[in-house]
């Protein structure tokens, strides 16, 4: 193979030196943020009258069914067009069937939203976890492993649910074997074609969620979510998982947590060029809030590693602060 030799010259020929003067302009910038980049996670929480903050995710909060839409509005206002909503039931059971109430408060909130607020894209997390008295996010045997077959038809109920109450994208977050195939055909086979589906395909089983999981009353009662959540020190299988999602008829698929899998997010990028979400979880956003660093710095250093890692969507607990700071 014939090798080229490279010669650099610190001359102001070379282009580098040119570079230098024009950092302080964004027209070479080669990684940009916008508005459309971000979805905003929300916590619709049937068991309280008014917004109240999440201690583990500083600046965060629950809110009412009441004051969802006002939430909405605002968040609208600033640029933001895409939320993700995780509900809080006000009854648990082993099987989770609030979870597809037709009358449940996410359900509940998905038509609030798009009645009053057109041009926003409303995704639902679509999982147990936050409806079993158990925290699993599936339903659970004899012997308390996880039943994939038993979980899929119940996710297909949440996914139809959210349909029929007029969402935009269903995401189903609880990794069990077959999800997007199942979901799918439920859709289609219910006359729910235009609903997209974002598969949380590389989802591990991390250290990162513990924030969210007092937000949304999830944690496990016993055990942890490693035998359905993938291993950490994996790579390769994460590309499995993505490629077998976007077979099944994915129309998104997501790496999670964010910071810690940014090669998984580039790997993924290279080898797919798909549509590809990552999730800014909550332990990686209050880290931040509750170090001594330059805040405003710092979370645009995050943000940006996630888009330039190749991301092309971000859900973030920073995304409001961001855009109000930044753009």
């Amino acid at each position: 193979m014939q090798r080229f030799e490279i010669k650099m010259y610190c001359s102001p020929e070379f282009p580098a030196y040119r570079m230098r003067r024009l950092r302080r302009f964004k027209i070479i910038q080669e990684t940009q943020l916008k508005k459309d980049d971000f979805v905003y996670p929300l916590f619709i929480d049937e068991n309280i009258k008014k917004r109240k903050e999440i201690a583990s995710i500083p600046g965060q909060y629950r809110f009412p069914l009441k004051e969802i839409v006002e939430e909405v509005t605002s968040l609208r206002e600033i640029g933001i067009r895409s939320v993700i909503l995780f509900g809080i039931p006000s009854k648990k059971n082993m099987v989770g069937s609030e979870a597809y109430n037709k009358n449940g408060v996410v359900q509940r909130a998905i038509k609030a939203i798009k009645k009053e607020i057109t041009d926003i894209i409303v995704i639902g997390d679509v999982c147990l976890c936050e409806y079993t008295s158990h925290g699993h996010c599936g339903i659970l045997t004899e012997e308390n492993y996880i039943d994939n077959d038993k979980t899929l038809d119940v996710i297909g109920k949440i996914a139809e649910s959210y349909a029929e109450s007029g969402i935009d994208i269903v995401a189903p977050s609880g990794m069990m074997d077959g999800t997007v195939r199942f979901v799918r055909k439920r859709l289609d086979d219910e006359g729910y074609t235009d609903v997209a589906i974002m598969a949380y395909s590389a989802k591990y089983n991390s250290g990162f969620y513990s924030p969210f999981r007092d937000a949304a009353d999830s944690s496990p009662s016993f055990g942890d979510r490693s035998t359905y959540q993938m291993d950490y020190k994996n790579s390769d299988e994460a590309m499995r998982e993505i490629y077998l999602d976007i077979k099944e008829g994915a129309d998104i698929v997501m790496v999670k947590p964010a910071l810690s899998y940014l090669d998984i997010i580039y790997r993924a990028k290279k080898m797919f060029n798909f549509p590809l979400a990552a999730y800014n979880v909550s332990g990686e956003y209050a880290m931040l809030k509750l170090s001594s660093l330059d805040q405003d710095r710092v979370m645009e250093e995050i943000l940006s590693s996630i888009k330039r890692a190749g991301a092309d969507i971000i859900i973030s607990y920073h995304a409001k602060e961001f855009i109000e700071r930044f753009l």
